[in-house]
């Protein structure tokens, strides 16, 4: 539906405004229904923002926060976003908020599908606060183009949450987020830095359709506000 871009002249400086713009759709949301909710990405671009939001002033305590995707490896794999988020986010005045997590005691993302959209479920809905990054193959979540789970993933009327998917083009099954779900939180946010990042995204948005490059199809069906910096 739309892309507005919030264009800042460093990462420090994206990452500072950013943190105190979640902070504050999350309290709005603790004072409207007693709770809110927070779905992060893993990866490297988001340390920094987790480092600055963990401290934020905000009663933790009532938030709930989840993952996007996550990597089907144990919680000490470096590959976990679990671990990430728990070592990176979770922290400070941020420890006192409620983890909701994607994986479980199944061996097989694909068995754990139902068990992931009951844990998702509890948290506040609509989601609050859901920050999306994207890969330079357009993807976004652990919606790959050349997974044969894409079309699945993508469904407008599937009526799931999650989904597992298996990459062709990047290592471990995974557990992610539906387009469904995604596009219906109330703020969707995508955080990027790098040149290189950006201009994917203008190529993705002027040349590719949602198949090609995913995160097309996340900005085709919703208001989306692009963070991003040099």
């Amino acid at each position: 539906m739309a892309l507005i871009e919030s264009l800042y002249e460093s990462a420090s400086a994206l990452n500072t405004a950013f943190a105190d713009d979640i902070a504050k759709l999350l309290s709005e949301g603790i004072a409207q229904r007693g709770k809110a909710s927070l779905l992060v990405s893993g990866g490297r671009t988001p340390l920094p923002l987790f480092q600055a939001l963990c401290e934020a002033d905000i009663d933790w305590s009532k938030v709930d926060v989840s993952l996007v995707d996550e990597r089907w490896v144990d919680e000490q794999d470096d590959a976990s976003n679990t671990r990430l988020v728990k070592q990176n986010l979770l922290v400070g005045k941020a420890a006192a908020a409620r983890f909701v997590e994607m994986k479980s005691a199944e061996s097989d993302a694909a068995d754990a599908v139902l068990a992931c959209e009951a844990r998702l479920a509890t948290m506040a809905q609509p989601f609050d606060v859901l920050i999306l990054g994207m890969g330079e193959d357009g993807h976004t979540a652990s919606l790959f183009p050349c997974s044969e789970q894409l079309q699945a993933g993508l469904d407008m009327n599937s009526g799931r949450v999650c989904i597992a998917t298996q990459p062709t083009t990047a290592p471990h099954q995974r557990m992610s987020l539906t387009l469904p779900a995604i596009v219906a939180s109330r703020n969707i946010f995508l955080h990027l830095t790098g040149e290189k990042k950006r201009e994917v995204l203008k190529d993705a948005l002027a040349n590719a359709t949602a198949t090609q490059k995913p995160i097309v199809a996340v900005i085709n069906a919703a208001t989306v506000t692009l963070k991003w910096a040099p």
